[in-house]
């Protein structure tokens, strides 16, 4: 009998990480053993995976020895952890598949996401995959999908991030909870100038103002053209990996990244022109029929997605959709999905998952 592959989640005490051994207690059950590993100061606990309590290992200087004999490797961490120890774990013979930034732009790691160009991730020189951000994530199995029908030509997306995002996680969260405080009861809170942002005081945590009664405009970093206020990282990236998945290096791409009083939940506002005539009709069995997405789209009635609504579950939502009024050539739509699942666990697993069969295979 072929023995399962070894599994190894790196960071699995994280957001990302808890959400992740939820998933593998509830997917198909293709591993053998699965390690989990964590930085020296989490390590020690036992967290449940497949029912059953496992020991959190520490990786470290001194602990490399966690990562022998490991066939896949799951990395659920910052960049700067992944950019030393992916190479570690690769070194010893694991494919891995980082969920951070710190390879997306390596052309020697190819960034997956399976709905779309699943193959990628069968020439990786590196021993690396990579998997792209949250709010590229968001949106990629839709647009992918109509890509394939109609051809994209340009992109002009939105996105509204919620506090959990990338960059922000729990410290966002937490920043949000304790602005909601702050404000709650302030009947006229956001009726006059400033006044929001005075209740809120110093308590803005990762953000550069006041998410509570409010939207931010900036998302990320001063972006690589340096000029803050013109292109922020979250931004660049949203362009990069959509090019980078989409196979098309030139796309025009133009993103604005928003911070919005949400725990949990990216949504993106998109406007596609293709290379050909579009219908909604045709548009909506595209939809309809791709994996990974989930077609809401009655207005008149109420019914398209929100963040509330999508919450806890893994496909990318989409509604509103519509031909533009000035471009037969051209698509609106919105898509709603949450960014700690398909925005960063799920995707990472769905690509281990392809792998794993791969291994099964060769074995």
């Amino acid at each position: 009998m072929t023995p399962k592959p070894t599994l190894a989640v790196v960071g699995a005490t994280g957001a990302v990480g808890s959400v992740m051994l939820q998933m593998l207690t509830h997917h198909a059950d293709v591993w053998g053993e699965i390690r989990l590993l964590a930085s020296p100061r989490s390590a020690g606990p036992k967290a449940s995976v497949r029912g059953e309590e496992c020991e959190i290992l520490a990786l470290g200087e001194e602990y490399e020895h966690h990562l022998d004999g490991v066939d896949v490797a799951l990395f659920l961490v910052p960049e700067a952890v992944a950019a030393r120890w992916a190479p570690v774990a690769a070194a010893k013979g694991a494919v891995v598949v980082d969920a951070s930034g710190a390879f997306r732009h390596d052309a020697d790691v190819p960034l997956v996401v399976p709905e779309v160009n699943a193959h990628a991730a069968l020439v990786r020189p590196r021993g690396i995959v990579a998997s792209p951000g949250c709010t590229t994530l968001a949106l990629i199995a839709a647009v992918g999908a109509l890509h394939a029908e109609f051809g994209v030509a340009e992109l002009v997306v939105t996105a509204q991030q919620a506090a959990s995002g990338a960059g922000a996680g729990q410290a966002g969260v937490d920043a949000l909870r304790a602005q909601l405080g702050l404000v709650a009861g302030g009947g006229d809170l956001g009726t006059h100038p400033g006044d929001v942002r005075r209740a809120v005081g110093e308590n803005t945590g990762p953000f550069p103002g006041p998410l509570a009664l409010n939207v931010l405009p900036w998302s990320g970093t001063a972006g690589e053209d340096g000029a803050a206020g013109v292109h922020s990282s979250e931004e660049e990236r949203v362009r990069d990996e959509t090019r980078r998945i989409l196979g098309n290096p030139g796309l025009r791409i133009a993103a604005t990244c928003v911070r919005v009083p949400v725990v949990t939940g990216h949504s993106v506002s998109v406007h596609a022109r293709f290379e050909h005539p579009v219908t909604v009709g045709r548009a909506h069995e595209v939809l309809a029929t791709s994996p990974g997405v989930v077609l809401v789209d009655d207005p008149a009635a109420g019914d398209f997605p929100t963040p509330a609504d999508v919450v806890g579950t893994d496909p990318a939502w989409v509604g509103r959709v519509r031909r533009s009024m000035d471009d037969e050539r051209a698509l609106d739509f919105f898509v709603c999905a949450d960014n700690l699942r398909k925005g960063a666990a799920l995707n990472a697993l769905q690509v281990a998952e392809q792998i794993a069969a791969s291994f099964v295979g060769d074995m």
